[in-house]
């Protein structure tokens, strides 16, 4: 176990025969994912839920977002936040990154971000063709509003013929 790696629990929702998802492999669904849901707060209270490309870097989770969109402007107002990434089907493994997310600013970081951005979605930001083109660019830049959220507490949910509920306390 290193320094930064969370504390691991079983939950109660599990089949009996069930163990705990291991850390490395709940964190390996995180830096393979290529879709999440970043759940976010409005200001009166109701829930906003959308679709993005994230990166785990380090130890916290990062995404873009322009400065007026919704997710955003949520999360001037309320920096708690979900990420939650998985399968659409009754087999697999989900999971969920509850943390606070703040605006990335330090030039250094941006840059390990963008790095890690290009290295995982490829052709999609670097090929002039690609859906995403010139992402990593204007993230080093400070162009793209970068956020990184800094986990709290995350749940694996693995599921098949063995269900299980893992959460994973992380230590600040």
């Amino acid at each position: 176990m290193h320094d930064r790696d969370p504390l691991v629990e079983l939950g109660a929702f599990s089949s009996p025969d069930a163990t705990a998802t291991a850390w490395p492999i709940a964190r390996g669904r995180l830096q393979e994912a290529e879709v999440f849901w970043l759940s976010t707060v409005r200001p009166d209270g109701r829930p906003h839920v959308t679709p993005l490309l994230a990166v785990w870097s380090g130890h916290a989770l990062y995404f873009t977002t322009g400065e007026q969109e919704r997710k955003a402007r949520n999360l001037r107002a309320n920096s708690h936040c979900v990420l939650t990434t998985g399968t659409n089907a009754l087999s697999g493994l989900d999971v969920a990154i509850e943390g606070t997310a703040g605006q990335v600013t330090a030039q250094a970081e941006r840059h390990v971000a963008a790095d890690a951005f290009e290295s995982k979605y490829g052709h999609h930001l670097t090929s002039p063709d690609g859906t995403w083109h010139g992402l990593g660019a204007g993230i080093r830049s400070g162009e793209v509003p970068l956020y990184r959220v800094d986990p709290v507490v995350g749940f694996a949910f693995g599921k098949g013929v063995v269900y299980s509920q893992t959460r994973y306390r992380f230590q600040r």
